[in-house]
C-alpha cells in the first residue's frame, strides 16, 4: 500500500499539469475573442458614429452589407461597394467618391490606431470635371482614436495612378506619404495653428498631354508647413475664404524641397488671400541649376527671353563665382503679389486668376 501512494502521487501531479497546459491555451483564447468583440464592437460604433456625423454635413452614403472578421490578430469590418457623394453649392461643392470596397481595422496589438484600406479602383468625380480613377499597388489612411487636443492622420501609397476613365492620359507616383495633425477648434481659438501637415511623393510622372518645360518627371517634392487661423464654420466656399483670410488665416510653409529636370530647389514661405481672394505672400529659396532651368522656360515660351535673361544676369550677381563644373546655385528671396512671382522686384511669370464659385 505504501509503495503505491508515491506513484498515485506522481499520477495526480502530472495530470494537474495537463490540466493547466490545456487550460491556459483556452483560458488565452477565450480572453482574444472577447477582446477581440470588443475591439468589433468599437469599430462599429466608430462608423455609425463617422456616418451620422457625415450626413449631417450634408452627405450621401451608400454601401453594401458591412462584414466583420479579422480575427485573431486584428479586428476588422469590410464594407463593399462604397459610395460618398455631396451635392449642392455648400463647401466642399458637387463631390463623389466610389470604391469597390473599403476595409476598416484595429490590431489586436494597437487598439488605438484605426487603418482605413481601399480595395480596387476608386472613382473621384468634383463638379463637371471629367471622372478620374485612381489605383495603386498599396494604400492605407491612419487615423489616430486617442483623444486629446488633436487628431493625426496619415496616408501612405505606392504605385499611384491617376487617369480619367475616359480620356487617353494618366499621372503616375512611385510613393506618396502625408501626415496631417489637426488641432481642437478650442485650441484654434487661442491663436494656434489649425493644423500641421506634411506631404512628400517620388517617381511623379506627369502627363504626356502637355509638354513640360522642366521635363515629364518630377524626382522628389516634400512640403512641410501649418495652417494657421481659426476655420470657419461656413459651408459656402468663397465665403469661407473670406472668413478665414479676416481672421488672419495664413499658410505658412516651413520647408519645401523640388527636384524637377535640371532644376534643385529649397524655400519656404508664408501665404495669405488679398483682398481679392488671390494667394500673395513672401519667401525665400535656394535654387540649383537656374540658368538650366531659365533657359527651359524661355525656350518652352513659359518665360518671355526678355525676362529669362535679366533673371539670369541678377542671379549671377547674387551668386558670386562658383566652381565651373558645378550647377548654378544662388539663394533668392521671393515675393507673390497681384498674381506676380517676381525676384527682388524683377517679374518672373503671372499666374492665372483663383476662380471662387459664386455664392
Amino acid at each position: 500500500m505504501r509503495g503505491t501512494e508515491p506513484v498515485s502521487r506522481r499520477n495526480m501531479v502530472r495530470r494537474n499539469f495537463w490540466i493547466v497546459a490545456v487550460a491556459i491555451p483556452l483560458l488565452i483564447l477565450a480572453g482574444d475573442v472577447v477582446y477581440w468583440r470588443i475591439a468589433v464592437e468599437r469599430l462599429r460604433t466608430v462608423y455609425r458614429n463617422w456616418i451620422s456625423i457625415t450626413i449631417d454635413q450634408g452627405w450621401e452614403i451608400s454601401s453594401g452589407v458591412a462584414l466583420i472578421g479579422g480575427w485573431p490578430w486584428a479586428a476588422t469590418v469590410a464594407i463593399p461597394e462604397f459610395t460618398l457623394q455631396h451635392a449642392g453649392s455648400a463647401l466642399p461643392g458637387n463631390l463623389k467618391i466610389a470604391a469597390a470596397g473599403v476595409t476598416l481595422s484595429i490590431s489586436m496589438f494597437r487598439p488605438a490606431n484605426l487603418l482605413i484600406s481601399i480595395s480596387g479602383p476608386v472613382h473621384l468625380r468634383a463638379a463637371d470635371t471629367p471622372d478620374l480613377v485612381l489605383t495603386s499597388e498599396e494604400d492605407w489612411i491612419s487615423v489616430s482614436l486617442m483623444g486629446g487636443d488633436s487628431r493625426t492622420i496619415n496616408l501612405h501609397a505606392t504605385g499611384l495612378r491617376v487617369e480619367p476613365a475616359m480620356a487617353a492620359w494618366h499621372a503616375t507616383a512611385g510613393l506618396v506619404d502625408a501626415q496631417a495633425k489637426v488641432v481642437d477648434e478650442v485650441k484654434t481659438l487661442r491663436s494656434e495653428p489649425a493644423a500641421y501637415f506634411s506631404v512628400s511623393a517620388e517617381a511623379i510622372a506627369l502627363p504626356t498631354l502637355m509638354k513640360w518645360p522642366l521635363g515629364g518627371n518630377i524626382s522628389s517634392l516634400s512640403l512641410d508647413g501649418v495652417l494657421n487661423g481659426p476655420l470657419p464654420e461656413s459651408r459656402d466656399v468663397t465665403g469661407w475664404a473670406e472668413a478665414w483670410r479676416d481672421a488672419g488665416g495664413s499658410l505658412a510653409i516651413s520647408h519645401l524641397a523640388l527636384g524637377w529636370g535640371p532644376l534643385g530647389l529649397t524655400s519656404s514661405a508664408t501665404l495669405a488671400l488679398d483682398d481679392q481672394l488671390q494667394p500673395m505672400g513672401s519667401g525665400s529659396g535656394r535654387i540649383v541649376g537656374y540658368a538650366a532651368t531659365l533657359d527651359r522656360l524661355a525656350a518652352a515660351g513659359t518665360l518671355t527671353k526678355s525676362a529669362a535673361t535679366a533673371a539670369k544676369a541678377m542671379l549671377s550677381l547674387m551668386a558670386g563665382p562658383g566652381e565651373s563644373d558645378e550647377p548654378s546655385t544662388v539663394d533668392v528671396p521671393l515675393t507673390l503679389q497681384y498674381r506676380t512671382l517676381s525676384m527682388r522686384q524683377v517679374p518672373l511669370v503671372r499666374l492665372p486668376e483663383l476662380d471662387w464659385p459664386r455664392r
